[in-house]
Parts: C-alpha cells; sequence; structure tokens
C-alpha cells in the first residue's frame, strides 16, 4: 500500500529547533518523529511512501538513505507550500490507480490501530474513513457529527460554535475519488476545502490510546515525558 506523509510545514512554532532540523525529524524521546511513522507503515504493511517537504529537503533525504525501513520513499521539495490537499492533486497520479491509500500528517504522534481501520473501511466501501478522537478545545480541530452507523453527515475545520468534541485525527484512508474533489487553486486544504464536500461518503472509526499534535513547544516537550513508544 501507498501513503502519503504530509509533512510540509514551516515548522516555525517550534523554533529555535526547526531553524536547522525539518518538523519531521525533531526528536521525541530521542527517536526522529519520521521514523516513529515509518515503524508504523512498516507494521502495518504500507511499502511506499510520499513525502513533501518545504524546508530542509536535503536532511530528510539523506534521513532516508541511512532509515528507510526497507520502505520505498520519495522526498518532493515544494518551493511554494501547496497546502495538503495541493499536495494530493500533485500528486495524484501517484495513487490514481490504487482502490485506497492512507494519508498521514505527519506531525500528529500517534499510535492507531490501522488494521482495524483497514478492515472497517473494506466492509463499509466509503469515499474515505477517518481516524477520530475527542478533543477538549474544538475549536482548533477539525470536528465531525456521525450517524448511528458512524458515517459522517458534517465536518467543519476550526468552527467558532462546534457542536461537538470528535475531531478528525489526521490519519485517514482515501479512495481515488477524493482527488476529483480537490480544487485547483493553491495553496488548498483537506479539512477546509475537501473533506466538507464529503459529507454522507466518509466513515468514522475512533482511535483510542496516544494522541499528540507536535506542532507547538508546550506539546513537544510535552511528548518527550509520555510518549509511550509503539511497542
Amino acid at each position: 500500500m501507498k501513503a502519503f506523509l504530509l509533512a510540509a510545514g514551516h515548522g516555525t512554532r517550534l523554533r529555535p529547533i526547526t531553524d536547522t532540523l525539518p518538523k519531521c525529524l525533531v526528536p521525541i524521546r530521542g527517536t526522529p518523529l519520521l521514523s516513529i511513522w515509518l515503524e508504523l507503515c512498516k507494521q502495518f504493511g504500507i511499502d511506499e511512501v510520499l513525502i513533501n517537504i518545504h524546508a530542509h529537503a536535503a536532511i530528510v533525504r539523506d534521513f532516508l538513505q541511512q532509515n528507510a525501513y526497507g520502505i520505498r520513499a520519495h522526498v518532493v521539495e515544494e518551493e511554494q507550500l501547496l497546502g495538503n490537499a495541493g499536495t494530493l492533486r500533485c500528486k495524484r497520479d501517484w495513487v490514481a490507480a490504487e482502490d485506497e491509500f492512507w494519508v498521514f500528517y505527519a506531525d500528529v504522534l500517534c499510535h492507531p490501530d490501522l488494521g482495524n481501520m483497514l478492515r472497517l473501511h473494506r466492509q463499509r466501501r466509503p469515499a474515505a474513513t477517518l481516524a477520530v478522537y475527542e478533543v477538549s478545545d474544538p475549536r482548533r480541530c477539525g470536528i465531525v457529527s456521525t450517524d448511528g452507523e458512524g458515517m459522517i453527515q458534517q465536518f467543519v475545520e476550526k468552527p467558532a460554535n462546534p457542536n461537538g468534541n470528535l475531531a478528525f485525527a489526521g490519519v485517514m484512508l482515501a479512495t481515488p475519488a477524493i482527488l476529483d474533489l480537490i480544487p485547483a487553486e493553491t495553496p488548498s486544504d483537506i479539512g477546509f476545502h475537501v473533506l466538507p464536500r464529503l459529507v454522507g461518503r466518509m466513515l468514522a472509526v475512533p482511535i483510542g490510546g496516544y494522541l499528540l499534535d507536535i506542532g507547538t513547544m508546550d506539546n513537544y516537550q510535552a511528548a518527550q515525558n509520555t510518549w509511550p513508544g509503539l511497542s
């Protein structure tokens, strides 16, 4: 299977660390974040990944030469940020022939049961299956509302007045059907521009366990004390 590892953010909130290191390589208890994602991919049979990078692409390529975990890894350098949806649109040919493919937000630290997500996705056959979890501040996340069978009936990115606290976890199993919904304009965003157009065609799968967005220095520091590892 193939997976997008979306890693092209500036990482400005993690400065000064990201002045010389891409956010996807910041160490979590001594292990680069990208290593954690590659190990997770290996565990669940993902054998090819595409990693988009905006800054420090050469560092990522050098890292992958020594740490690919047997996974074919493609690094795509975006001189101008396309947005996470823009990356999918630009590289749609890479997954156009796939029945399904993964999309991971590479700055999320988690250990989801991808096998369970894949099983449910293949049983239900939605256009996309989203990992979801409960959050304390839904105004900062993409919030979903579901029916009694887990189908997503509403998706609002960073709502001013959220009607729930079930949030997209940055882990999605998608089909090529979503690619036609990505706008041509760039930058474009999965949460703002794509997922709201898939309402009624997405399945939500709650994931338990550890999940932390390594997007702020506070969360980065918290991860050093709380991340249990993948074992």
